[in-house]
């Protein structure tokens, strides 16, 4: 039978998996050494290429024992770097992907993500749907979510998971170089999460 919840991105993995109850939200965050987020493109049918998000912040409190009263949301820091695209002419690359053809980060410096439903069968995949604000604009996101491994590592506390899924960009108000560059990306998730009062730096 399909369970559904409201609950965050990353509690997935943990709700699902860890063996005990918890009785009040607890927070967890992003192992970022084993994170990558990345958004790819297809390139005139040439390529394709990408961008891979690297300055986040997270809030996520999880509630094993009601789900619905887990949150997450995550701050995408697009200015100053916020992103990295590995060309070897990287600074005109992101000095365009920044500039007002594209992420307009003067004006927009941030995007943020939001869930706001999960759905199972299995306990191992699922569906997760949030609310992603890009240049002003919020539409929902839906992504396919798999549960590697939850369990114990050197000590701490981690579930990690892959999700995927597709975005048009025309819908937040990115239309450059459509169609010649694809306006359908690839988001690509890569994750393990930790429990705060662990130690995620192994």
């Amino acid at each position: 039978m399909t369970r559904t919840a409201t609950f965050a991105m990353t509690a997935l993995g943990l709700a699902l998996a860890a063996p005990a109850a918890m009785a009040e939200p607890v927070a967890y965050e992003f192992d970022k050494d084993h994170t990558t987020i990345i958004a790819s493109w297809d390139h005139m049918g040439f390529s394709k290429q990408g961008i891979e998000f690297t300055d986040y912040d997270a809030s996520l409190m999880l509630d094993m024992e009601a789900p619905e009263n887990s949150s997450i949301e995550v701050t995408f820091n697009l200015a100053d770097g916020g992103f990295w695209v590995g060309t070897p002419d990287d600074d005109s690359f992101e000095n365009h992907l920044s500039s007002s053809d594209l992420l307009d980060v003067e004006a927009f410096p941030t995007a943020t993500f939001t869930a706001t439903s999960f759905e199972t069968e299995d306990g191992k995949t699922g569906t997760m749907t949030g609310d992603l604000t890009l240049k002003g604009v919020t539409h929902p996101v839906t992504l396919d979510v798999t549960l590697n491994k939850a369990g114990e590592m050197r000590g701490t506390t981690k579930a990690g998971f892959s999700a995927t899924g597709t975005m048009m960009r025309s819908d937040w108000g990115v239309d450059y170089a459509i169609p010649g560059v694809s306006d359908e990306l690839q988001l690509m998730i890569e994750t393990e999460l930790v429990k705060v009062a662990d130690d995620a730096s192994e």
